[in-house]
């Protein structure tokens, strides 16, 4: 009986491909030895909260910590890693700006702070009384003996702040902390910003990952619309 041949699945082609290139790395060999074919990945806009929705997620959070969070994520744009490794002195409320150091791909950059966002941050900081990272927590550190913990907010801690802010909120969008990093970037678009301001503001190496969010952004310029609206509209 002969056998049938089935096209191999995605993930079973990308770890094949993945193993052979870890195999040709500690064998010493070239990966060029056998040309092996890229992967590509399925390109997917980013999931984008209206600024409503920002709202009603900010309203949500219960605690304070939670609240200013969420507030500096969305407000500066961070990446989930770049809040927990925030200190005390990366504030600046004097010069109204934020020192984000050593963000994805070890650069730095510097982001607006709002007179919103300073106030609240006072009072978390008066509150809190933290004293060298700004959000703290207390988590084991991987591999160290006696007990050892890490006194920064936890990853997992970031994502269950927002995650459960989301859901109180009620609202359906499949959400992550990275979503509001996305919809950072989209209004400040839509609120006239231009595009190589924002790259910036985003410390992205590359024009071209910024532009992703011109294909969300809906700007007075160019605002799409459905053909039905104007079907039945007089001219």
């Amino acid at each position: 009986m002969q056998q049938e041949h089935k096209t191999p699945s995605e993930s079973y082609f990308k770890f094949t491909v993945y193993g052979l290139r870890y195999a040709f790395r500690i064998s010493g060999l070239q990966e060029a030895r056998v040309a092996l074919p890229q992967i590509k990945r399925e390109k997917k806009l980013p999931v984008v909260l209206s600024c409503v929705e920002v709202k009603h997620l900010l309203k949500a959070a219960h605690l304070l910590k939670h609240r200013v969070l969420i507030a500096l994520l969305y407000g500066c744009g961070l990446r989930c890693f770049e809040a927990r490794n925030l200190r005390l002195n990366d504030l600046d409320f004097d010069r109204k700006t934020l020192h984000v150091r050593k963000g994805k791909g070890g650069k730095s950059r510097y982001v607006p702070l709002c007179d919103l966002l300073i106030k609240g941050l006072k009072s978390y900081i008066q509150a809190e009384c933290p004293q060298e990272w700004l959000f703290t927590g207390k988590q084991p550190v991987a591999g160290r003996a006696g007990g050892a913990f890490d006194s920064r907010y936890s990853q997992r801690g970031v994502q269950w702040a927002v995650k459960q802010a989301a859901k109180k909120a009620g609202i359906s969008k499949p959400i992550t902390v990275h979503t509001l990093r996305h919809t950072y970037a989209t209004h400040l678009l839509e609120m006239g910003l231009d595009i190589m301001s924002v790259k910036d503001l985003l410390g992205h190496e590359c024009i071209d990952t910024t532009l992703v969010y011109l294909h969300v952004a809906q700007t007075d310029t160019c605002r799409a619309f459905s053909p039905l609206e104007k079907l039945y509209t007089p001219a």
